[in-house]
């Protein structure tokens, strides 16, 4: 009988665990991405693409393209209105000039602060990042990627690319996305973070 009893909970713990199938990511950044985008109720995903989705196609992660950058911030930019992948314009500011060291090469990007954003809840010490480089339109989403940063109390800030991540208007043309300026051209190809998506 204590037999049949062990049996029946094997059984029953081995068909729980095949029915949840574990969410794919080598690492928490690409277990919530992809967590995210399995989510029906949250997913940029068309509903044909959702169907078979298993996960997004990561690079390997590299900790050589986690860099210190220094922000010298820009306190006098102007608002300008950035251009999207729809008619719809996103109202930014340069809040700083972000300057970093990267495969020994020195980089400028800007960083920006959407109007909108800033009067969001959450959101207030939100720093925009977008950037192109040498893998765009190659392994990565032609239009460029973007990274997500916070607004730091002093002057250094981390860059991770292996946190870049595609416009949603990768996914899904519904989505109106921020088109990457060309002064945040980045030369050379970065080969960390998400890569572009298989329809």
């Amino acid at each position: 009988m204590k037999n049949l009893v062990v049996y029946i909970l094997v059984l029953f713990t081995f068909s729980c665990t095949e029915n949840k199938k574990m969410i794919k990511g080598e690492t928490p950044f690409q277990r919530k991405m992809n967590a995210e985008f399995k989510d029906a109720s949250r997913s940029p995903l068309k509903s044909k693409d959702l169907k078979n989705f298993e996960g997004l196609d990561f690079f390997p992660y590299d900790s050589t393209y986690v860099v210190t950058a220094t922000l010298k911030r820009t306190p006098d930019s102007k608002w300008f209105n950035m251009k999207t992948s729809t008619n719809r314009l996103s109202k930014e500011r340069i809040l700083g000039v972000l300057t970093f060291e990267l495969k020994g090469q020195t980089y400028q990007l800007n960083a920006y602060q959407g109007e909108e954003l800033m009067q969001t809840e959450g959101f207030e010490n939100y720093l925009f990042l977008p950037f192109l480089d040498h893998t765009n339109g190659v392994s990565t989403y032609g239009g460029g990627r973007y990274i997500d940063l916070e607004i730091p109390e002093g002057d250094i800030i981390e860059i991770d690319f292996n946190s870049a991540y595609n416009p949603l208007c990768a996914y899904n043309e519904k989505y109106s996305c921020p088109i990457v300026p060309r002064a945040n051209y980045v030369d050379m190809a970065v080969e960390a973070g998400v890569k572009a998506f298989k329809k």
